[in-house]
């Protein structure tokens, strides 16, 4: 019995790309009735905050919005640990109807006497930009009775897309900033590394390789944070950026201020992570400095490269979609799987700009089709008119690849397994070696046919 054709909806045409001249569009308001992908301007926010360890996070709003917290983004750190608690003003009717700011005074005091953080960071959701609570005045209040940076997130959720709450973060990040020393010295060949977030402990294997080859870093945003050294991120000499769409404001604020240049990097995949540290180190035209990426590139790759031979093999010509928050990621995917000897004919992320998919489709074959803020019946079509046999996407697309039959691996921020660096590779190529070649896929409706 034939499949029922999904068809594309009429306004969605123009974000999708699959073939011929590029022209395509991006960067608009999610279709209503489209069942978007996207999470709201709150969501982002938390994003980029809340793997900040040694800060509380308190959701002023519904106990619901609460439940978005340290187990989504499970973020590690090597100290405290304050970001895995997940605290809420617990917003009733009657806070609705007379206001929550008595409330929210309330339970920031009591928080910060019992857990005595380095600062605390107070989230706006929806209903307190309907009732217009005064949250800067409460934080303002607050910060000067106990001596610590309280900082208000505008990140009601109604603002847009978690792109806006990407904005609320940084801006509030940015408060931090300044606070440091304006007199202080630049840290020499420093950089920080802004937008990882240290799901399952890369920003370590990345400081690893760039102290290893010579160079200081100042402070990570926000994977395994710490107050004190978000302060004194206007010392360093570079800002390496990987997730573009959540840090770049951050990024050209401290440009602005500090002139602190900054430079984009991926940390997935070989191709991708030798250019990381190698860029540093013609930034700093240093040539001990390139030797020293040059030898830890050489011996990563030497032991890692045997390594990946036998799931090659299994590998080749296998087929790939890749739908990721960023754009950026879905380059190194898309290099990634190429390495893996895999071809990607589905690639697609929620924010990427015109740009992106662009150089998006110079990087893929030709015919692959290319997706700005999709939606699960879009996938779907997609997924088994390629034929695919790997779905790579996040926590909301994994339903979508199991319902049609394809093994499916998590790029997202609920991955418990490292994927960044040298060892990342090969972390992600046995997890993709495991899905497609998993013998469950026989049974598949799709495959059932095939079977002798």
């Amino acid at each position: 019995m034939a499949e029922e054709k999904i068809n594309l909806l009429e306004k969605r045409k123009a974000q999708v790309h699959e073939g011929g001249e590029f022209a395509m569009e991006a960067e608009k308001q999610s279709l209503a009735g489209s069942v978007s992908q996207r999470s709201c301007s709150f969501c982002g926010s938390r994003v980029v905050l809340y793997p900040i360890a040694d800060a509380i996070h308190i959701v002023h709003g519904p106990i619901g919005c609460a439940s978005y917290t340290w187990d989504i983004r499970g973020a590690l750190s090597s100290g405290p640990e304050l970001h895995r608690l997940s605290f809420s003003t617990d917003m009733q009717e009657k806070d609705v109807i007379y206001g929550g700011e008595g409330k929210l005074y309330n339970a920031i005091s009591e928080l910060i006497d019992e857990y005595k953080p380095s600062a605390a960071f107070i989230y706006s959701t929806c209903i307190i930009g309907v009732i217009g609570d005064d949250v800067d005045a409460i934080c303002k209040k607050v910060q000067k009775e106990k001596g610590i940076p309280v900082i208000p997130v505008d990140s009601e959720g109604f603002k847009g897309s978690k792109k806006e709450g990407y904005k609320a973060a940084c801006d509030a990040l940015f408060k931090i900033l300044g606070e440091d020393d304006p007199d202080a010295q630049k840290v020499p060949k420093s950089i920080n590394i802004l937008g990882d977030f240290n799901l399952a402990g890369e920003i370590w294997i990345i400081k690893d390789y760039y102290e290893r080859m010579g160079v200081n870093v100042v402070s990570t945003v926000s994977g395994d944070g710490r107050i004190d050294e978000i302060r004194k991120a206007g010392r360093a000499h570079l800002n390496i950026v990987q997730c573009s769409g959540s840090v770049s404001n951050l990024a050209k604020m401290l440009e602005t201020e500090y002139g602190t240049p900054m430079m984009r990097a991926s940390y997935f995949g070989i191709e991708d992570m030798s250019k990381a540290l190698y860029d540093v180190a013609d930034f700093f035209d240093d040539d001990e400095m390139r030797m020293g990426a040059q030898r830890v590139i050489k011996e990563e790759v030497a032991k890692l490269m045997p390594q990946l031979a036998p799931y090659r093999k299994d590998l080749i010509g296998k087929k790939a979609a890749v739908y990721t928050g960023g754009a950026f990621k879905v380059f190194s995917l898309v290099r990634s799987l190429r390495t893996l000897g895999m071809d990607v004919v589905v690639a697609g992320s929620q924010t990427g700009s015109v740009d992106d998919y662009k150089l998006l489709t110079e990087l893929c074959d030709p015919g692959t089709v290319i997706l700005d803020d999709t939606n699960p019946l879009e996938l779907a079509k997609y997924v088994r008119e390629k034929d695919v046999d790997l779905f790579i996407g996040g926590v909301k697309e994994r339903p979508i690849a199991y319902k049609i039959g394809v093994g499916f691996c998590d790029h997202n921020h609920e991955r418990k397994e490292a994927l960044a660096g040298f060892i990342g590779m090969l972390n992600f190529a046995k997890e993709v070696h495991s899905s497609v070649m998993s013998p469950v896929w026989q049974f598949a409706p799709r495959r059932a046919g095939n079977r002798t």
